[in-house]
C-alpha cells in the first residue's frame, strides 16, 4: 500500500483528496503546513508528497527544495493559479508535476499513479512535463487563419509590450484568458506572475479579503495574515475574468488601487507598493451596466485604455481545424496518450455547428473524445449526436415520469439549458432571468451536469 502526505492549510481540501484518495486503498497523512509536513518526512517514509503552492510561512517550492535536499521522494505541487514561472520553477526543483486546482479527480489519480510507478531516481529530474506544468502556448488560439484572428493577433501583439490596462471583451468560453496570458507572454512583465480571479466566482462576502489580503483577527476565522491576489501578482499582471459582476463596493475599491497604486489588507494599517498591470475581460454589455448604475463610468476608463473584441468561434470557422488539433494534442498530453488523429469527415461535419460555448465548448468536446477513442482515430461515435445536423443516436437520458425528482430536475436542467443558450451562456443574464441570484445559478449547472 502506497503512502501518501497531503500539504494544504484548508482542512476541508485535506479532508475532501484524502476521503478520495482512500478509495484506491492509499495509506494518507495530511498537515496543513510546511513545517509539519518536515516533521512527519523525519518520523515516516512516503512513497509520494502532494503539496499546495500556498502554505503559511514556507511555501511549496520551499517545501519541494527541502525534500529534495534530504529524501528522494517524489512531489506533486497543486495550486489555485495558472502561474507558468511557479510551474517551472518547480519543476527545476524537481517536483515530478505541477497541476492546478480545481483538480479533476480521475485525472489527478493518473497524474499520482505515474509518480508512483516512476522510479525514484528519475523523479529529481524529470524527462517531460505533465500537462500542468506545459505552459500554454496562447499564440495557437489567438494566431488562427481567419481575418478576425489575425486582426486580434496584430492588436494584442501591439499592446502587449505597452503597459495599457486592456479591456477584453467577447461571448462566454472564446478564450479571453488565452489572450490575456498571450499579452503577458509577450509583455516586458513575462518573467513575473500571471495571476487569473474569476469575478463571477467571488462572494462579495470575501471578495475584499481575496483581492487585497487581510491580517491575522481582522474577522471570524482569520487566524492567521493572508496575501491577497494583488500582492501574489506583484511586478506582473492580473487578470480580472468576469469584470462586470464585481460587486459595486469591490468596484471603488479596486478604483482607489487603480489610482493611488497601493493595497491595504483587510483589518491593516500598512499600506503596500504595487506594480501591476490589469488586464479584465467581460463577457457583459458594460455601456449598458453603466446606464444602469451597475458599473462605474470611471473604474470603465481605468480599465479600458485599450479594447480588444474577440470574435465567436462561429463567425471564424476558418479557424476550427487547427483549434481541433491544438485541443486534440492538449487533452493527449493531460490523459497520457499518444498519436491520436481526427477523422476528416468529422472536422467537416463539425463545421457546420454553431458552437455557442465558443472555445471552451470545442475544448471540452475534444477532451472527452481523446478519452473515449480506443482506436486513435476520433469517429463521430466519440462526440455528442447534438454537435451533428443529423443525430446519430438519441442521448437525453430516459426520466420515469413516475419519479418526481427525475421530472423536476430534467424540467429544470432543460429550462436552465435553453435559458443559456438564449443568452450566449452569459450566467449573469441568465440568472437575472431566472430570477435567481448567480450563486444559485453556478450551483444548479454543476449539480445537474450542465457541462457550460
Amino acid at each position: 500500500m502506497s503512502k501518501l502526505l497531503i500539504v494544504d492549510d484548508d482542512p476541508f481540501f485535506n479532508k475532501t483528496l484524502s476521503n478520495y484518495l482512500r478509495r484506491f486503498k492509499y495509506d494518507i497523512e495530511t498537515s496543513t503546513s510546511a513545517e509539519e509536513a518536515l516533521d512527519l518526512l523525519k518520523d515516516m517514509t512516503f512513497d509520494l508528497v502532494i503539496t499546495d503552492f500556498r502554505l503559511p510561512k514556507m511555501d511549496g517550492l520551499e517545501l519541494i527544495e527541502s525534500i529534495k535536499n534530504k529524501w528522494n521522494t517524489p512531489v506533486i505541487l497543486i495550486t489555485n493559479y495558472s502561474d507558468i514561472r511557479t510551474a517551472v520553477k518547480s519543476i527545476k526543483l524537481g517536483a515530478f508535476e505541477f497541476v492546478s486546482k480545481p483538480i479533476i479527480p480521475e485525472e489527478f489519480k493518473i497524474v499520482i499513479e505515474k509518480a508512483l510507478d516512476t522510479p525514484k531516481a528519475e523523479t529529481s529530474i524529470p524527462t517531460k512535463t505533465n500537462q500542468s506544468s506545459k505552459s500554454v502556448d496562447s499564440s495557437t488560439i489567438v494566431k488562427g487563419k481567419s481575418e478576425e484572428s489575425k486582426q486580434l493577433w496584430s492588436y494584442a501583439k501591439q499592446v502587449a509590450p505597452t503597459q495599457m490596462s486592456v479591456l477584453i471583451t467577447g461571448e462566454s468560453g472564446t478564450g479571453k484568458e488565452y489572450v490575456a496570458k498571450f499579452i503577458h507572454e509577450n509583455s516586458k512583465r513575462k518573467d513575473k506572475p500571471f495571476v487569473a480571479i474569476d469575478c463571477g466566482a467571488l462572494p462579495e462576502s470575501i471578495a475584499s479579503s481575496e483581492l487585497f489580503g487581510h491580517i491575522k483577527g481582522a474577522f471570524t476565522g482569520a487566524d492567521r495574515d493572508k496575501k491577497g491576489q494583488f500582492e501574489y501578482a506583484n511586478g506582473g499582471t492580473l487578470f480580472l475574468d468576469e469584470i462586470g459582476n464585481l460587486s459595486y463596493e469591490s468596484q471603488v475599491k479596486l478604483l482607489r488601487v487603480l489610482q493611488e497604486r497601493k493595497i491595504r489588507r483587510v483589518g491593516g494599517n500598512q499600506e503596500i507598493d504595487i506594480d501591476i498591470r490589469i488586464i479584465a475581460a467581460t463577457n457583459e454589455n458594460l455601456d449598458s451596466a453603466i446606464a444602469e448604475n451597475e458599473f462605474r463610468n470611471d473604474l470603465y476608463h481605468r480599465l479600458n485604455e485599450f479594447s480588444l473584441t474577440i470574435p465567436s468561434l462561429e463567425h471564424r470557422p476558418e479557424d476550427l481545424e487547427e483549434f481541433i488539433d491544438y485541443f486534440i494534442e492538449e487533452a493527449c498530453q493531460e490523459l497520457d496518450k499518444e498519436n491520436v488523429n481526427i477523422d476528416p469527415q468529422v472536422v467537416d461535419d463539425l463545421k457546420d455547428y454553431d458552437w455557442p460555448g465558443n472555445l471552451r465548448e470545442l475544448k471540452n468536446l475534444m477532451k472527452r473524445a481523446v478519452l473515449l477513442c480506443q482506436n486513435r482515430i476520433i469517429e463521430h461515435k466519440h462526440l455528442p449526436p447534438s454537435v451533428f445536423k443529423t443525430p446519430q443516436a438519441e442521448t437525453t437520458p430516459k426520466v420515469n415520469s413516475n419519479d418526481l425528482k427525475q421530472v423536476k430536475e430534467h424540467h429544470e436542467r432543460e429550462i436552465i439549458l435553453k435559458c443559456l443558450e438564449k443568452n450566449k451562456f452569459n450566467k449573469s443574464k441568465t440568472a437575472k432571468e431566472l430570477n435567481i441570484d448567480r450563486t444559485t445559478l453556478y450551483n444548479k449547472i454543476k449539480n445537474l451536469g450542465l457541462d457550460v
